[in-house]
């Protein structure tokens, strides 16, 4: 059903297809882990030049813990606040950041990682979570990634 191959079309096109195989993964599934492994899954698979993609979710001591993800091992708790991840949480809003090493207080789990997005996963005012990419090149996001990983995020937390 899903292979590289059928992203064959613009940018925009690719992601307008990725949002339609994201809401047929998730369709009639209500399970929160499900829907997230197969949402980091999807995006893993469609997204190129990245090295890491998954969620952190809100845990009850007002930090991010990790949640299912495709890439290395991770670091499993973010305080809110701290790195990007933290940063998007607490404040509630997209962080794109074109050079990690430049962030002040980022977390490196993956020596590898040069740049980052972070999008807040945010449901009737609730904070859930935040969607974490990596990349290996530095200015790899742009705001045509932002718009629509931010699309992605809100067909996902409908199934949340």
């Amino acid at each position: 059903m899903f292979n590289v191959e059928m992203y064959t079309g613009s940018r925009v096109e690719n992601y307008h297809l990725v949002k339609k195989q994201l809401r047929a993964l998730l369709e009639g599934e209500q399970n929160k882990i499900a829907n997230l492994s197969n949402a980091s899954a999807l995006l893993n698979l469609f997204l190129d030049r990245v090295n890491w993609v998954g969620f952190y979710l809100m845990d009850t001591n007002d930090e991010l813990v990790l949640g299912p993800f495709q890439g290395l091992p991770a670091c499993v708790r973010i305080p809110l606040g701290k790195g990007v991840c933290g940063t998007s949480a607490q404040n509630r809003a997209t962080v794109r950041v074109e050079d990690v090493h430049q962030f002040p207080g980022h977390i490196a789990c993956d020596a590898a990682s040069q740049s980052e997005i972070v999008v807040p996963l945010i449901k009737n005012g609730e904070l859930l979570g935040v969607l974490d990419i990596d990349s290996p090149e530095k200015n790899r996001f742009d705001e045509l990634d932002q718009e629509h990983l931010e699309d992605l995020v809100s067909i996902l937390i409908e199934y949340l």
